[in-house]
């Protein structure tokens, strides 16, 4: 089936911490041929620094905390509650550290990115550091990031898009994060607008995208 075939695609972007990759989108929706805005940002934290530039952008933030208490249901039900009161197409994880239930009516319409070659060092507990450290402790030659639809469970939907990045002799965690993070910025605000451009089909766990050309 083919996702998103509607230009002008409000997509929300979901973040805990200093919202680079959200940064990273608004740079990318201020060039004049995107297809897409972003309309609603919402923070797991109340000391998230990236809403500052959702601040800055004039768009709506809100932050909803998941409480010690709350299975995931409640804290998942309040994000997608507050996505359709905004009329948000497709969600954008962006440095989003929380588990979400995704809702029937939100299948295919979740994404995020992983800082490693998906299935390589991914699931629950590998984030930030912990992922370019374990690639380096296991000797890996190339790493990456992968671009993927978000289901139930950690970084197990279908795979969108990867970009490779070359481990470097000496590298330390840090200096392959910085690489890794400058793929991430170059493919992730693509992968929104081939969206928005109706240029993504899945079938079943098998995933075709024409990613736009580079600027």
């Amino acid at each position: 089936m083919n996702l998103m075939s509607k230009t002008s695609l409000r997509i929300a972007v979901l973040i805990s911490g200093g919202g680079t990759t959200l940064h990273n989108l608004l740079q990318f929706q201020s060039q004049v041929d995107c297809c897409f805005e972003t309309t609603l940002v919402i923070s797991s934290s109340p000391n998230a620094g990236g809403m500052a530039f959702a601040k800055d952008a004039n768009i709506p933030c809100h932050i909803v905390k998941k409480e010690k208490n709350d299975a995931g249901e409640l804290f998942s039900e309040t994000i997608f509650s507050l996505c359709r009161q905004h009329d948000i197409q497709l969600v954008v994880m962006g440095g989003f550290l929380k588990h979400l239930m995704i809702p029937d009516d939100f299948a295919d319409r979740v994404i995020n990115i992983h800082p490693s070659l998906i299935p390589a060092f991914s699931g629950q507990g590998f984030y930030g550091d912990r992922v370019h450290q374990a690639v380096l402790d296991y000797g890996c030659k190339v790493s990456g990031c992968t671009v993927h639809f978000v289901d139930n469970q950690f970084d197990h939907g279908p795979i969108i898009s990867q970009q490779t990045v070359d481990v470097v002799e000496g590298d330390d965690a840090q200096q392959l994060q910085k690489r890794i993070f400058a793929q991430e910025c170059h493919l992730y605000p693509r992968v929104v607008q081939a969206f928005a451009l109706g240029d993504v089909k899945r079938e079943g766990r098998w995933v075709w995208i024409t990613l736009p050309d580079s600027k």
